[in-house]
């Protein structure tokens, strides 16, 4: 004979072994003590919280042999020890996914008129009620405002929204909730210790998240892990079973979208899936991580069921995305998952949703104090022309290179503001030194140093996302790693040009000197 699953074995079989819905068991609990059990009962909620397990208890308690009520179910009497068996014949469960006509409640209906064979109350759980015709629950309606004595209804959905409002006014209504993700890794605990086996708790944790709030499919997700009894179950090996990626993974890709880098992003989605993690079950995760990183944003980390070191990354990075990055990102990834149907390419929505997370990428204004003592411009009115800068090269540096080489990322993601194509552009250059308020900028490719330096209207973009960073206005100088040691001045690349004219004459074939060269 086959085992029997965990999550039958581990089923409560009475009211102190349920899980969380303390609200639904201490209402039964005082109704049975007080003798008022009513005629028709309504439980719903999401699959695997408890409501069938409690229309047995239900049932049993009722018809319960044990003179004591708050012992109610004591799984010693003669009834108790039947519905544990499945042998009570006054105990009838109906599936109202197979037994979905009106012929079936007709005959449920002329049965119910019998007394009970063995107990106190005749029991008739209905699972998935919803399931239910129209003319079904019309036939029912009249059983339900008037059944005998001896009846009691226990009706169990998943969707109480397509449950009548006829039938929902004739029950005792009772809402179970989803478990938390410590409510179930707790039973997770205590049956892993009573069948004798090892686990670490971040596995377990690992599993209660992948149930969703269901206990039956997290305790039925620790049975498919459980291979060998003598070895300790750690977060590996949930990964390798369930397929879901590392929790490095979803890091490295979060950090990914906070840096608008879709080329890293590309690289973390197709590393975590060549590992073999389930395109589905990665994309949820990144969800996951999206969403504690929205709650941090907005309510900060505490209310997110995690460990301390999980509530402080999700707090750093809720500090470095933009609110409107990551409304697009959730929205992207929740859809790819909603949509998901596999393929031949099964990554593919998840590299979609990554391009459009961070296309169009703008940060917020910085809120950081200025780095130097300069004041910061105030910003023009609209349609006022930008005031002109008068650089100073001779003078001390207004920001040190160094700062400004550790926030080019910060300047690059300011660039998407002003300019689409100038980030990707500006990527092969590199902060050489800064001359008063000039930032010298040098490349050795002569394609990527022409596609800046002719444009006046790319480096005013640069210009204005260095003031947006660092909040002092700076002006640029692009030049050629060839041309940094060069003596002559009159390369057009050491000629700092941003009059459209003298642009336009560079374009035509024209030589710009410097002033002090025509006097020599």
């Amino acid at each position: 004979m086959p085992e029997q699953a965990l999550y039958l074995q581990w089923r409560p079989l009475s009211f102190d072994q349920m899980v969380g819905q303390e609200h639904i068991t201490r209402t039964l609990r005082n109704a049975l003590k007080s003798d008022r059990i009513r005629h028709a009962y309504l439980f719903s909620g999401p699959r695997g919280t408890g409501k069938t397990t409690s229309a047995r208890l239900l049932a049993k308690a009722v018809n319960c042999l044990h003179p004591d009520p708050d012992q109610h179910p004591c799984n010693e009497c003669a009834a108790c020890i039947a519905v544990n068996e499945g042998r009570f014949l006054d105990l009838i469960e109906i599936d109202a996914a197979t037994h979905t006509g009106v012929d079936d409640v007709r005959e449920l209906r002329d049965k119910i008129a019998f007394a009970p064979g063995e107990g106190r109350y005749k029991i008739y759980i209905i699972d998935e009620v919803h399931r239910f015709s129209g003319s079904a629950f019309d036939a029912l309606l009249k059983t339900l405002e008037e059944p005998p004595d001896h009846a009691i209804f226990v009706l169990a959905t998943t969707e109480i929204d397509k449950v009548p409002a006829t039938i929902k006014s004739r029950c005792l209504q009772f809402e179970f909730r989803r478990f938390s993700v410590h409510e179930v890794a707790d039973r997770l605990e205590e049956i892993i210790a009573k069948e004798g086996l090892q686990a670490e708790r971040a596995a377990l944790e690992m599993i209660a998240r992948q149930g969703t709030g269901s206990m039956r499919d997290s305790i039925s997700l620790l049975d498919q892990i459980i291979t060998d009894p003598q070895e300790l179950i750690t977060v590996d090996m949930v990964q390798g079973v369930l397929g879901t990626a590392s929790s490095a993974a979803v890091r490295e890709l979060v950090e990914a979208i906070i840096d608008a880098d879709a080329a890293e992003g590309l690289r973390c989605i197709n590393r975590a899936i060549d590992a073999g993690t389930d395109p589905r079950q990665f994309g949820q995760q990144v969800v996951e991580h999206l969403r504690a990183l929205l709650l941090a944003q907005t309510a900060g980390a505490d209310i997110i069921e995690a460990s301390q070191e999980d509530r402080a990354l999700y707090q750093a990075q809720s500090s470095q995305i933009s609110r409107g990055t990551l409304m697009r990102a959730l929205r992207a990834f929740s859809d790819a998952i909603t949509s998901f149907k596999g393929g031949w390419q099964p990554q593919l929505p998840l590299e979609l949703a990554l391009v459009d997370s961070v296309r169009g990428e703008v940060i917020e204004e910085p809120t950081a104090a200025p780095l130097t003592a300069s004041q910061p411009r105030q910003p023009a009115t609209p349609g006022e022309p930008e005031p002109e800068i008068e650089a100073t090269p001779d003078a001390p540096a207004a920001v040190p290179a160094a700062v400004v080489n550790e926030g080019w990322d910060k300047v690059l993601r300011a660039l998407y503001r002003y300019s689409k194509t100038s980030p990707d552009v500006m990527r092969n250059f590199r902060v050489q030194r800064v001359e008063g308020n000039v930032v010298i900028l040098a490349t050795d490719s002569e394609h990527f140093f022409q596609r800046i330096n002719p444009y006046p209207e790319k480096r005013t973009a640069i210009e204005k996302a260095l003031r947006d960073v660092f909040k002092i206005p700076l002006r640029i100088q692009v030049l050629l790693v060839s041309d940094l040691n060069s003596d002559s001045p009159s390369q057009s690349g050491n000629v700092d040009i941003h009059d459209p004219i003298l642009s336009a004459g560079m374009e035509l074939g024209a030589e710009i000197r410097r002033l002090d060269e025509t006097n020599s």
